[in-house]
């Protein structure tokens, strides 16, 4: 299996940190966001690893090198100035990624989830992990069904989509159907949201999930990352 790392966000949100590093190489405990992916990756087994850049992208290979301190080979696909978003993301690095399930994760989060807990295989077109909504996402994303299969729609509670999942590359296969004529669609490479994908292949049942309880950080504010440093920090 190979794996996605998407770290193209211009990082807005985290002014001024980010005005001259890029939000996955922000650090906690001592450690830039997207090597704490890395490691855990790599503990898994995955040797290929796409990390797909746009602002400060030469800051990623000076310092990530080629990824061989984890045994990893690391792949960085540059999207341009302006980032492809997580659809056109994804959907550029297919080449890199080819035709196998991968495992894909935001560069800016934060978590203690055990990779090996994911499906090598899943059944559907994707298998996403969900959290507990956080205080600054109260209303959440999808539903997470008994049966394991994920919603866009229904009573119950809704979850948060933790930024990780593993995905076969079928899902994007008729991309253009689904997002039709968004801003972006038309360009080369196409900028498109994963999300509208996503809920297609939910109302044929093609998603499947699992419930994360343990600890997980969305990184979108300095505070956030401040408090998740002092977390790591004290309990070190």
């Amino acid at each position: 299996m190979k794996a996605l790392i998407f770290a193209a966000g211009l990082g807005e949100r985290m002014r001024p940190l980010t005005d001259h590093t890029p939000k996955p190489l922000l650090a906690v405990a001592g450690v830039p966001l997207i090597e704490w992916h890395l490691r855990r990756l790599a503990t898994l087994g995955i040797t290929d690893v796409v990390i797909n850049t746009s602002w400060l992208a030469a800051q990623f290979p000076e310092q990530l090198g080629d990824g061989s301190r984890w045994h990893l080979r690391l792949h960085y696909l540059y999207e341009g100035p302006v980032p492809l978003e997580t659809g056109g993301g994804m959907h550029n690095a297919l080449p890199l990624l080819g035709d196998a399930p991968f495992l894909a994760v935001n560069g800016d989060i934060w978590s203690d989830f055990d990779f090996a807990t994911l499906p090598r295989q899943p059944k559907g077109s994707a298998h996403l992990v969900m959290v507990d909504n956080p205080l600054q996402h109260p209303r959440g994303d999808f539903i997470l069904g008994a049966d394991g299969q994920v919603h866009d729609e229904g009573e119950q509670a809704r979850l948060t989509f933790a930024g990780i999942g593993v995905y076969r590359p079928q899902l994007l296969q008729d991309w253009q159907a689904v997002i039709g004529n968004a801003d972006g669609s038309a360009e080369t490479p196409p900028r498109f949201k994963l999300a509208p994908l996503l809920r297609a292949a939910m109302a044929n049942n093609s998603i499947s999930g699992q419930h994360h309880q343990g600890r997980w950080t969305d990184v979108g504010t300095p505070e956030r990352l401040q408090q998740l440093d002092k977390q790591l920090v004290g309990a070190a």
